[in-house]
């Protein structure tokens, strides 16, 4: 079925909006900036209107102190663009598993009278592309009572569950923008660099790899490419996976599920990833609350998990979304990989981090930070990873666990935790 493409203003198509209203923001690459940069020109006619999302990139002018009471922001994860605004109290964070998110507006507990969403133009037969934030989006606009898209020709066009007609848009705006873009292999060190060459060492060939946010995970990539087989079941994807794709080092073939098909829920990097994901069979983009199961990452075999911290305590316990109180992420996916890791046969939960912040504080603490919020408990972490070395913990004790991380922090800090270690167990070897 073919379209009718008409276009208005978005001023017109954002008319719509009301006070009170709930409104979902597309999220992470696919962020409708235009669209909010233009609902802020309309903040005096509207009161209160909630703004739930993700991640967003860019500038969120709605998030600037002048919006408060005009545009409620209540993110399920805390991005850089509102880390400021949920920090001063003017923006909430609503904590809860990545996996979980589409339940709440699937059941009705998160009810939306408004998405807006940016996707690609309508193809021959009428159907657009949310392009690389499938995510919490999917089950989003199949709830929204209505949906205001901004059709951009940069957006790819991505396969899997990324489409949507034309004809269940409310209304469609025209405006064509570059996509964010984040290069996290620029910004990868030395110290980066080891970890993932501790990492790689502990990859078997044929493995199914998860990678989480930062640069830690981009350095994992570079240090593959002696590797064969390996497969990409993971919440996002980055540039680093393209050389290990045309190297045929990720192949999926040895996949239990979507064989020779890579699965995400989203991808965040710069233009080269997203001009290699356009219309790219290679990739599916799934529904998060599919993509990130923890039964279904389980039906892979030798699933690796690799995500980062704030901090660990030495009993294991797994900072990764506060700084004490102030809360700097989420807890996004985290634990749905490190659990689904922990039950696919052969597979390793991995937790990596420098052994000190670029501040020269240790990540290893012997207790977490007052207010500190516990993303992944101690059972569920089986290795820690430094530049210093790899932890394992699985099956250790208390005691164990804190001598094996010790051994891994900073030298210049492993004195002082052992001293700890001794108050705290009366014994450290």
């Amino acid at each position: 079925m073919k379209p009718n493409i008409n276009y208005v203003s978005a001023a017109d198509a954002l008319s719509d909006i009301e006070s009170g209203n709930r409104v979902f923001v597309h999220g992470s690459a696919q962020t409708p900036l235009y669209l909010l940069q233009e609902l802020g020109k309309q903040k005096d006619r509207l009161q209160h209107v909630e703004l739930v999302f993700i991640t967003v990139q860019g500038d969120i002018t709605v998030a600037a102190p002048e919006y408060e009471g005009h545009f409620d922001i209540n993110c399920m994860f805390v991005s850089e663009s509102v880390r400021q605004a949920v920090n001063e109290g003017r923006a909430d964070f609503m904590p809860i598993f990545l996996s979980d998110i589409p339940d709440l507006f699937n059941r009705g507990n998160l009810p939306i009278d408004v998405a807006l969403i940016q996707v690609s133009p309508p193809d021959t037969h009428g159907y657009c592309s949310l392009g690389v934030s499938v995510d919490i989006a999917r089950s989003a606009v199949n709830n929204a009572r209505r949906i205001v898209a901004q059709i951009n020709p940069r957006v790819p066009r991505t396969h899997g569950d990324s489409q949507i007609h034309a004809s269940r848009f409310t209304h469609m705006v025209y405006h064509e923008a570059e996509l964010p873009e984040v290069d996290y292999g620029s910004k990868i060190g030395p110290d980066e660099l080891r970890i993932g060459e501790r990492i790689a060492g502990i990859i078997e060939d044929g493995s199914t790899l998860q990678m989480g946010i930062g640069t830690i995970p981009d350095a994992v990539l570079k240090c593959l490419h002696n590797h064969k087989n390996l497969g990409v079941h993971t919440e996002m994807l980055s540039d680093g996976i393209i050389p290990l794709f045309d190297k045929d080092i990720i192949n999926n073939a040895k996949k239990k599920i979507h064989p020779y098909k890579a699965v995400t829920g989203f991808a965040v990097g710069t233009r080269k990833l997203y001009d290699y994901l356009d219309d790219n069979q290679a990739f599916n983009f799934l529904d998060i609350d599919y993509v990130n199961d923890p039964h279904v990452i389980r039906r892979n075999p030798k699933v690796v998990a690799i995500n980062s911290a704030i901090e660990v305590d030495i009993s294991g316990q797994v900072c990764a979304d506060s700084i004490g109180t102030r809360q700097y992420s989420g807890i996004g996916g985290q634990m749905d990989f490190m659990r689904g890791a922990a039950l696919s046969e052969g597979g390793k939960p991995i937790i990596a981090i420098t052994s000190r912040t670029n501040r020269g504080v240790s990540r290893i603490v012997p207790v977490l930070k007052p207010g500190a919020g516990v993303v992944t408990s101690r059972g569920h972490v089986h290795y820690v990873v430094t530049e210093y070395g790899i932890a394992q913990l699985y099956g250790r004790n208390l005691r164990q666990r804190a001598k094996a991380l010790i051994e891994i922090a900073h030298p210049d800090d492993q004195e002082t935790l052992a001293q700890s270690c001794w108050e705290r167990f009366k014994k450290f070897n």
